[in-house]
């Protein structure tokens, strides 16, 4: 496994800026994703009204469906496996469709990753989600969970920093390729989940193929509840922020899902 392009410890979101400040945002790191977010907003209701207007264009694309299995080895299982520990079945089936959504995403645009990784990531990015902590940002439970994880396994530590730092940025609205494929590729993967941004380019085979595997058991509600007190322990964190100005309730009950 090689290490790949990764975010700037000064960037909003990384792993290095989470930790150190407990992922609390400032005035201005609020202002400056505001821009990223009004665009992933804008994304998001494109996307709705085109797939209500079979206009979308996952009607014509085609994924393997080899592309969506997550990799064979014993670390992906054993990555599942932790999962189940600590996740409730509704979280641990929304990995899973990460996971899937984001490889489907990958082979739609040709984007090299390393599918253990991400698999990994994918598994572990909403581990510490159940239970928040005050004035801490989720996801820096996430990351210590996934870093022990892939520690054991052999992993080296620069593709443990790459899982965590994937974690890390995954809700941070607009990650891009330049931060990384695999942080991108979880983030894309969790924004069609969530709150259905990028469905419409998702096949329309893969969406019906993905829910049917791994169904969504009362999703929406159970990460609304979950969404909610993460935004009320870290103030002006970026759960906050989706919560306070994307409208973030709202947002997951419209996605094209049915619960």
């Amino acid at each position: 496994m090689r290490r790949r392009d990764s975010a700037r410890p000064s960037t909003i979101g990384s792993i290095e800026w989470t930790e150190r400040t407990g992922g609390v945002l400032t005035a201005r790191e609020c202002v400056s994703l505001a821009g990223p977010l009004v665009r992933d907003e804008l994304r998001i209701v494109a996307g709705l009204l085109a797939l209500a207007l079979r206009r979308h264009s996952g009607r014509r694309s085609t994924v393997d469906p080899a592309a969506l299995v997550p990799p064979d080895s014993s670390m992906a299982r054993d990555a599942e496996v932790a999962a189940r520990d600590l996740l409730s079945p509704v979280l641990v089936n929304h990995s899973r469709r990460a996971f899937a959504w984001g490889s489907a995403i990958a082979a739609l645009h040709r984007i090299t990753f390393d599918r253990e990784l991400l698999y990994v990531a994918a598994m572990f990015h909403d581990t510490g989600l159940p239970s928040p902590v005050p004035q801490v940002d989720f996801t820096v439970r996430s990351a210590e969970l996934a870093r022990e994880f892939t520690a054991r396994h052999g992993v080296p530590a620069d593709g443990g920093e790459l899982v965590a730092n994937a974690i890390a940025l995954h809700h941070t609205p607009g990650v891009g390729l330049e931060l990384g494929a695999e942080a991108f590729l979880l983030s894309a993967g969790a924004g069609v989940d969530v709150f259905g941004l990028h469905s419409d380019k998702v096949p329309d085979a893969v969406r019906r193929s993905v829910i049917r595997e791994f169904p969504r058991l009362g999703f929406k509600r159970e990460f609304s509840e979950l969404w909610r007190a993460e935004a009320r322990q870290v103030p002006r964190g970026r759960a906050w922020l989706l919560h306070r100005f994307a409208v973030t309730d709202l947002s997951i009950r419209l996605a094209p899902f049915r619960d």
